[in-house]
């Protein structure tokens, strides 16, 4: 015959409950806890992996399609001033050699300038000042932390030079 425990439930039961179900130490809740971790980081790779290959296959099929189209303009670009050209023999009856000397002639007055432009825009490229900023700043910090030492925080657009250094 079987009693009941203030539980609703019989007391073999718990009994046989509590002793079939043993307490973890801490050193196998941590090692637990360790192979969760492990098993999560792993599986955060592989997703950051599947989403760098889909990406890298859409950037290398996006520049194919405009090395395409690339190809297919400069095509198009050279038909065009063979026509022009052939405009200026039957329209304005100019010898042939002449229409095709006055179209390069153009074609290069206009690949001329676009390359002084091409190349001013070229000299106006930097290091990365923002970056190499930030990264110093961090470095700092790193080492300021491992010192013992406060850190100090910029925050930009606080003061007329654009930043305020704070002690934290």
């Amino acid at each position: 015959m079987t009693t009941l425990d203030g539980r609703g439930s019989t007391a073999a039961s718990a009994k046989a409950a509590t002793s079939t179900v043993p307490e973890r130490t801490v050193g196998q809740l941590v090692a637990d806890a360790t192979k969760d971790v492990s098993e999560l980081v792993r599986y955060e790779v592989a997703l950051a992996k599947a989403e760098i290959t889909a990406d890298v296959k859409n950037g290398a099929l996006g520049g194919a399609l405009f090395a395409v189209a690339g190809v297919l303009g400069f095509v198009a670009f050279v038909f065009l001033g063979v026509t022009v050209a052939y405009a200026l023999v039957e329209g304005a009856g100019w010898p042939v050699w002449l229409a095709f000397l006055v179209v390069a002639a153009a074609m290069l007055l206009v690949a001329g300038a676009l390359a002084a432009v091409g190349f001013g825009r070229v000299k106006k490229v930097g290091p990365p000042q923002r970056t190499i900023r930030s990264t110093k700043e961090t470095v700092a910090a790193v080492k300021a932390s491992a010192s013992g030492k406060p850190v100090a925080k910029t925050i930009p657009g606080s003061t007329a030079a654009g930043r305020t250094s704070i002690g934290h």
